[in-house]
């Protein structure tokens, strides 16, 4: 394995000091200068290694999504059957290193900003084509076309609805008991519609 460099290390504490700072502040009030000082930083150093602030937000938010990936590729290893799978999807999206309530928060703000920044713009949409690819390739197998498409909406609803709660709360979460609500929401889903 090889040494981790200084600047992909500065990287993860610009990243990591961007998510607690959005999350303290929202993405549309805090300044660099903020986010900088949560890293034990100057705003220079954003400015040399990202740019700009939207620039930072576009490699916060493509961490993230290398972090959902990672703990779908993990469950899926483990999945035998399209149930299985689907399940694995799900319990990504309820992940631990995922589902806090300072992560909630800058995937809220980020689904708020990105209709209005190109680049935050694309990496939504290829996030919400991931999901419901995932989804649709799990449902396939799991119910008749006619009842597929409307499990996929709720399916992704809840987890955006159950998301957007956390973002807003008061207390930790607690990761295992969302994948619970979360895996009986699906089964209560699939045995309606099948």
């Amino acid at each position: 394995m090889g040494r981790t460099r200084i600047r992909d290390i500065r990287h993860e504490e610009l990243i990591h000091a961007t998510v607690t700072a959005v999350h303290k502040r929202g993405y549309a009030a805090v300044t660099m200068a903020e986010i900088a000082a949560e890293a034990g930083a100057s705003a220079a150093s954003i400015n040399y290694y990202f740019g700009s602030k939207e620039k930072l937000m576009e490699a916060t938010m493509r961490r993230m999504l290398t972090l959902l990936k990672e703990a779908q590729l993990e469950r899926y290893a483990n999945a035998e059957t399209p149930l299985d799978r689907l399940m694995a999807v799900i319990d990504a999206n309820f992940s631990d290193r995922l589902y806090t309530i300072e992560q909630c928060s800058i995937w809220m703000q980020f689904w708020a900003n990105a209709p209005y920044v190109d680049s935050l713009s694309r990496l939504h949409r290829i996030n919400r084509a991931r999901v419901t690819s995932h989804f649709r390739a799990e449902l396939r197998s799991l119910l008749p076309d006619s009842r597929r498409e409307i499990v996929r909406e709720a399916l992704q609803s809840y987890m955006d609805g159950v998301w957007l709660e956390a973002a807003q709360a008061n207390e930790a979460l607690d990761a295992a008991a969302a994948r619970a609500e979360a895996r009986r929401f699906a089964m209560l889903m699939l045995d309606n519609a099948a």
